[in-house]
């Protein structure tokens, strides 16, 4: 697809020599396409021409799918160097969903399966993050849309305080933080993944609450975290401008 893309019109060959495979396979790949509707063959010409259904290919692709490509690597070194497991966590309908986890490589996770679970914004670190480092307007409505689904008391105060604090803090902090509520085993800090001045996703460390205190996670690992998101970020600034200029 990327091959015909890019040509104005390809014979099976051609596809065969750029893309490596065997023109057999080529020829046969290509009416598989042209069955599903997503490329054409010429009427007078062998020649192979992507159709409109192409673009139903990219019409859920979201930025935040360009964030989970990308942070995995990066999630990964940090993980087998802190050990605690990390989460990438997208905001979505309300919730916080999980995209990425490093549960599994971590010796200290009690946590697995975490990937595609959906979380409470109010209650996690990652939710506190995005909520924090959101422009006011858009945070102002997902408060909005959350006091109705959850009523008034449930969106404002917090086992770690009342949720103006808790904002107020993790923007003085430069990341989310939990250490009580929701999940008693476990606390966490979350670091903004950001874009355009807005954050696209946070990634989250989380520890058993009785091995750290939130003070030592904080002086221990809040700088690697940071330094991890904002590797991230300028990932994605790069791979924007790239893709502006081609």
């Amino acid at each position: 697809m990327q091959a015909i893309n890019c040509n104005n019109g390809l014979r099976a060959a051609e596809v065969a020599k750029i893309v490596g495979i065997p023109r057999p396979t080529a020829y046969r790949l290509l009416e598989t396409l042209e069955g599903l509707g997503f490329v054409i063959r010429g009427p007078s010409e062998d020649t192979w021409r992507p159709t409109l259904q192409t673009k139903s290919l990219s019409s859920g692709f979201r930025d935040e799918d360009w964030v989970a490509q990308v942070a995995v690597p990066q999630m990964m070194r940090l993980g087998r160097r802190i050990l605690w497991p990390l989460d990438l966590v997208t905001f979505r309908d309300y919730r916080m969903a999980i995209r990425e986890s490093t549960h599994n490589i971590s010796p200290f996770s009690v946590d697995h399966g975490m990937v595609g679970r959906e979380l409470p914004v109010l209650e996690t670190a990652g939710g506190r993050a995005h909520l924090a480092f959101v422009p006011e307007t858009e945070r102002e409505q997902i408060l909005a849309g959350l006091r109705e689904k959850l009523g008034t008391d449930a969106v404002d105060f917090h086992e770690d305080g009342p949720l103006d604090y808790i904002l107020a803090k993790t923007r003085e902090l430069g990341v989310g933080f939990r250490i009580k509520g929701f999940n008693a085993r476990t606390m966490s800090i979350s670091a903004p993944i950001l874009s355009g001045g807005r954050p696209l996703a946070c990634l989250t460390m989380i520890w058993i609450g009785t091995a750290l205190k939130v003070e030592d996670a904080l002086r221990l690992h809040k700088e690697a975290l940071v330094g991890a998101a904002n590797s991230i970020s300028a990932e994605l600034a790069r791979l924007a401008a790239e893709h502006s200029a081609e």
